[in-house]
């Protein structure tokens, strides 16, 4: 659906990254790691046509089109705030496809309601979503991304903060919407749940990598990252800490889990 060649990404005259080449098709579980400050948000905002690249071509086909890919990126603190419903949240995720109309149609309604349903979220649908949860309002946004595209969802560090049992619940459920068929691209400073979810792993740092998760975890890179356990970068967010300690917490619940037969 999206092949990138010879991408060079930055501001101005910082380059982040240069010779970015990989791509994603239909059904592809991608998860992009790697150190701080290496321009992963910057290449899911490219993606999006949000910015434009140094350098490089993005092209997209079978018809897909960046307003029509679903998008959750980071929360700010101001974001959590927000004074809105649940149901105001996730039917602005209808916007991009408004065109010319003033009102939301009833297909509109009925996609973002169909959303809410899908994520076990409809009993929230007249709460307001500062007073939610965080793994509430992650659900939420989600909801949100998904009622923009039935294709392809980009994730900006979705569990960033939540507590163990909100992330184990968030990355079921982005499992669950990949084998329905949804194209997911991640970024994520969970280099286990990276491994053990996705389908392909894109790392961006010093050296970069684009290939399978089997190809990754045999790669040196792949092999000193997993052995490291990621820690050689530091998450760029208020919990970064906690992010890290969860990242060891899900993976040794993933590894019982799998040993009981259970996903």
């Amino acid at each position: 659906e999206i092949i990138c060649r010879d991408l060079t990404l930055g501001y101005e005259n910082s380059i982040l990254v240069q010779g970015l080449s990989f791509d994603i098709q239909s059904g592809d579980y991608l998860c992009i790691v790697g150190e701080n400050g290496a321009g992963k948000s910057t290449l899911m905002k490219t993606i999006l046509h949000l910015q434009k690249p140094i350098s490089g071509d993005i092209t997209y086909g079978d018809g897909l089109v960046p307003s029509e890919i679903g998008y959750l990126p980071q929360q700010t603190v101001v974001q959590k705030d927000f004074p809105a419903s649940v149901w105001e949240v996730i039917l602005s995720g209808r916007q991009s496809g408004l065109g010319k109309r003033p009102f939301y149609s009833h297909a509109d309604k009925k996609e973002a309601m169909g959303n809410m349903e899908r994520l076990g979220i409809a009993d929230l649908k007249s709460r307001c979503y500062r007073e939610l949860s965080g793994g509430q309002q992650q659900r939420v946004l989600l909801a949100r991304a998904l009622s923009a595209t039935s294709r392809m969802i980009l994730l900006d560090e979705p569990v960033s903060g939540l507590d163990p049992m909100a992330t184990l619940e968030m990355y079921q459920i982005i499992q669950k919407l990949n084998k329905e068929g949804i194209t997911v691209v991640m970024i994520s400073h969970d280099i286990f749940s990276s491994v053990r979810y996705a389908s392909h792993i894109l790392h961006i740092g010093e050296e970069v990598f684009y290939g399978t998760v089997e190809e990754y975890a045999d790669s040196s890179i792949g092999k000193r990252y997993l052995e490291s356990g990621g820690m050689s970068e530091k998450c760029d967010h208020e919990d970064g800490d906690r992010g890290i300690e969860h990242s060891s917490e899900r993976s040794l619940q993933g590894n019982a889990e799998d040993e009981n037969g259970k996903v």
